[in-house]
């Protein structure tokens, strides 16, 4: 399977912000069947993000978290970069954010320059401000272009749920230069304690992850597959291989797995293993056959 140029060995990837970022850790994800990894959202300097609780578990696998983007900084995470990129065939994609669009062309630079295989933009995090870059067509061009122009690997990036028209989003990534789309982040959400009567993440708002938005990830990947002509990879309520057939269904090309490393390594290999019965019992040869035919199915209708 390719991407922007990239061979990945396998479809899935592991979304940002799930496991920190150890490379151990995601020289393991490797052996499970991750085909890529992406790492937490790097920034210029080390910030210690939100006070706990900063994520909570809410009904039916579905989470709540404000994490704050809590990250080493760039110069120390580059030597990190350069070790898990000793794995073999396992593609490394460096999420990066900043607080303008030079921060984040410089982040980005570095971590190409660590030998990170592509950079993701974090424009979409529902809570913190990176956020009002992803809602705002002109804000979008701008930043993307800015590092586009600072960079020569692939540059993903990565959107929020929380606009009202995403596809104008994902074009003007497009148009300044986006080699693909990251489709979707967390979906902005609030829990209330109705003893304390106050929220019950340290910050307030978070971003809500897990099985209860696959449905809107798989609207957002619909639409958006019918107005850019990049790829697009699936993010939200992954847990097993149908979730990840009506993601490529809806028009993704890979998609990314997060929420649902909370039952362990194993649940990648189950997904990868049935992903690829599937396929062969269908007598699909490619992933690239299956991605986006439910449009078929519309334009047929």
């Amino acid at each position: 399977m390719s991407i922007a140029g990239l061979r990945f060995k396998s479809p899935l990837i592991l979304a940002s912000g799930i496991l920190g970022v150890s490379p151990s850790t995601m020289h393991i994800l490797a052996d499970y069947g991750m085909g890529g990894v992406t790492t937490k959202s790097i920034g210029p300097i080390k910030t210690n993000g939100y006070k706990n609780p900063s994520i909570i578990g809410l009904n039916n696998d579905t989470f709540l978290n404000a994490v704050g983007l809590a990250n080493p900084g760039i110069s120390a995470f580059e030597h990190e970069i350069s070790e898990i990129k000793t794995k073999e065939r396992l593609v490394v994609i460096v999420s990066v954010f900043g607080r303008s669009p030079q921060e984040f062309a410089n982040v980005a630079y570095l971590a190409e320059q660590a030998g990170a295989d592509a950079i993701e933009m974090n424009i979409s995090c529902p809570h913190d401000d990176v956020s009002t870059i992803g809602v705002d067509p002109n804000l979008t061009y701008k930043y993307v272009n800015t590092v586009r122009k600072r960079i020569s690997c692939p540059l993903f990036v990565k959107l929020t749920p929380n606009v009202t028209d995403i596809t104008k989003i994902g074009q003007s990534a497009e148009k300044a230069g986006a080699d693909a789309l990251v489709a979707i982040n967390t979906v902005s959400a609030l829990a209330i304690d109705i003893h304390t009567k106050r929220p019950i993440l340290s910050h307030g708002i978070g971003g809500l992850s897990g099985k209860a938005i696959k449905p809107i990830g798989i609207k957002h990947v619909y639409t958006l597959f019918k107005s850019v002509s990049i790829p697009i990879i699936g993010c939200g309520g992954i847990f097993a291989y149908e979730d990840v057939i009506e993601y490529f269904f809806a028009g993704a090309s890979a998609v990314q797995l997060g929420s649902c490393l909370y039952y362990g390594y194993d649940i990648i290999t189950k997904i990868h293993d049935n992903l690829f019965r599937y396929m062969e019992t269908h007598e699909y040869n490619t992933i690239s056959e299956l991605t986006g035919l439910a449009h078929t199915h519309e334009n047929e209708g």
